[in-house]
């Protein structure tokens, strides 16, 4: 089902275009030594990329378009795949031997980032987020857990 397509009883909701504080709240948070992908773009050079105004604008246009066409592009579906041995490991002809790690897009990562972000703050504003759902949420930290923990040991 499309998420823009209306259901019964309920208007269709349209995505609102992102804004150059998004994109650059988005890659700030970025660590600058993680390692590229297949577009060789790292996120130290993307953020001064980003500062380019028309550079930012062009960012954002692609990002809303691929949104408004429900496409993402193929560009932006490659990856390296790095497999890695763990440490200390004696025989390297079994598979769970090795660590794989994916490397995407930088660029479709920043997109997926801001988007991420923005459908958290809505789950969360319309209450669809589960109450004591806390892992990896914005503005939630362990003594909020723990303040829940200790609430729902107390109802029981």
């Amino acid at each position: 089902m499309d998420l823009l397509e209306e259901t019964p009883n309920k208007p269709v909701t349209q995505w609102t275009s992102f804004s150059k504080e998004e994109f650059k709240s988005s890659i700030n948070k970025c660590n600058n030594t993680l390692i590229s992908g297949p577009n060789k773009l790292s996120w130290r050079h993307l953020k001064v990329i980003i500062n380019d105004k028309s550079c930012l604008k062009s960012f954002i246009n692609i990002a809303n378009t691929c949104i408004n066409l429900g496409h993402w592009l193929s560009h932006f579906k490659m990856l390296t795949l790095i497999i890695i041995p763990k440490p200390n490991k004696g025989l390297y002809g079994t598979p769970k031997i090795f660590r794989p790690i994916i490397l995407l897009n930088t660029l479709s990562k920043l997109i997926k980032i801001a988007i991420g972000k923005r459908l958290q703050l809505q789950s969360i504003s319309k209450n669809v987020i589960y109450s004591c759902q806390l892992g990896r949420l914005k503005q939630q930290s362990t003594t909020d857990a723990g303040i829940t923990l200790i609430y729902l040991i107390h109802t029981s």
